[in-house]
């Protein structure tokens, strides 16, 4: 007796793949345009970029800064102007780039929500899972843009008021103003690496309200805490599982040769923060009534 269960028609398999595909990447791409294509978005990295020119400014006009005095390299930046990159993205590290951060973060999924597009977001092809793995990345890449933002801007500065030489290494090496702008370039990897951590924290957050000033606000303290626990010698137990315990180990960016046991620590814990976070996510927002 013949099999009720029609055939599969050959071939169909692999144009529904790719349908799924360029749906996914079409999604993607107006995530990356509608996150980038936002004055607030653009006024953050604005904020940002005025960091590293702020300190030139301060250093240019001021007298010579004394050995030990205020962030690490400022006394070194009147010598050469690629160390305002480097003393930019240290000054950066414990507020401003986790408020930027926590600002994107925070408004994904209850940004939607407020502004009443979640509903048609929602729509099919693009399911709660690819909607909050999207949303996710369009925070990610704002990890990579905005330290990125405070190193160039800070060597571009840099070289525009200041000499532009060797560079003297943490460790004593010296290496040339090529290689010291690779340097800066990993510096900003090892921070984007960092703050990805933060970024599923704010994910979850998100799916949490329709509020996205609480999500942001909420995961701003959550960062300030964070830094809080790890200063207090009396909990040195839990300062390895805190997300921001290696966010200062980008040090080892700065000798020679190159030290990775800080960033692949780094990497491992938001790794596991990014599963932890993302699950919770995950069960959250597929449970979730959109009714906005």
């Amino acid at each position: 007796m013949p099999s009720s269960v029609p055939a599969e028609v050959p071939g169909t398999a692999a144009p529904a793949v790719r349908e799924a595909r360029e749906s996914a990447s079409s999604l993607m791409l107006s995530e990356l345009r509608v996150l980038f294509g936002r004055r607030r978005t653009w006024a953050l990295l604005l904020a940002l970029a005025a960091i590293p020119v702020l300190i030139a400014i301060a250093v240019r006009v001021s007298s010579a800064v004394p050995p030990g005095r205020g962030p690490a390299f400022l006394d070194r930046i009147s010598q050469n102007g690629l160390f305002v990159a480097f003393t930019a993205m240290l000054v950066s590290v414990p507020l401003f780039l986790p408020l930027t951060v926590g600002v994107v973060a925070g408004d994904t999924i209850a940004g939607e929500a407020n502004l009443g597009t979640l509903r048609y977001l929602l729509v099919a092809p693009a399911g709660r899972v690819r909607l909050l793995l999207v949303k996710y990345a369009g925070a990610l890449a704002f990890c990579i843009v905005a330290p990125l933002t405070v190193g160039l801007a800070g060597a571009a500065i840099g070289a525009a008021l200041f000499p532009v030489g060797p560079v003297t290494l943490l460790s004593g090496d010296v290496i040339q103003p090529p290689e010291a702008a690779v340097r800066i370039l990993l510096i900003a990897a090892y921070l984007a690496v960092s703050l990805a951590g933060l970024s599923a924290v704010g994910l979850f957050l998100s799916t949490l309200t329709v509020v996205p000033v609480g999500a942001m606000a909420a995961t701003v303290v959550v960062s300030v805490v964070s830094q809080v626990l790890d200063q207090l010698p009396q909990l040195e137990w839990l300062h390895p599982w805190l997300f921001s315990h290696y966010w200062f180990g980008f040090g080892d960016m700065l000798r020679q040769p190159l030290l990775w046991d800080s960033f692949t620590s780094n990497a491992l814990l938001q790794g596991g923060y990014i599963a932890v976070f993302g699950a919770l996510a995950y069960g959250r927002f597929v449970t979730r009534d959109i009714l906005s």
